[in-house]
């Protein structure tokens, strides 16, 4: 069933879309509420989370010092020249893990890593075979 809409699929009611920098409604109010009244606030907290109150305490400590989301990790694999040498990364990356030497998380992430390394030494290894077979063939298409 073709119905008639207001605006056709694909196409915006406003195409220049929201102006960069531009802030939600509800953000400049709280804003608005909370000016000049910040000092007042943080100190409040510090105070509840001194006098033991456990959640003033965890949200002050989650803004002295947030939860770190990466690690700089010293980790050796092995080289990878080929796509062959894949599975001796990956047998690396699992004894790591086995090893307690790297997290669950961090051999995925490093895996990902690995992933994109090995198609570009794919992508570079057909480039080279393709202009070898355009020599040899004299260039002719």
């Amino acid at each position: 069933m073709n119905r008639a809409t207001q605006f056709e699929p694909g196409q915006s009611g406003n195409p220049s879309g929201r102006p960069k920098g531009s802030r939600n409604r509800s953000t400049l109010a709280m804003e608005a509420i909370l000016d000049g009244e910040g000092e007042a606030l943080t100190r409040k907290a510090v105070e509840l989370a001194l006098g033991g109150d456990t959640v003033a305490l965890r949200l002050c400590l989650d803004r002295m010092m947030p939860v770190r989301k990466d690690r700089p990790i010293t980790f050796t694999l092995p080289t990878i020249d080929t796509p062959a040498d894949l599975t001796k990364a990956t047998s690396a990356l699992l004894q790591g893990v086995a090893d307690g030497e790297i997290t669950p998380s961090e051999a995925a992430e490093l895996s990902k890593l690995i992933d994109a390394h090995v198609k570009a030494i794919e992508a570079k290894d057909f480039a080279e075979r393709l202009a070898a077979l355009e020599q040899a063939s004299g260039g002719k298409r």
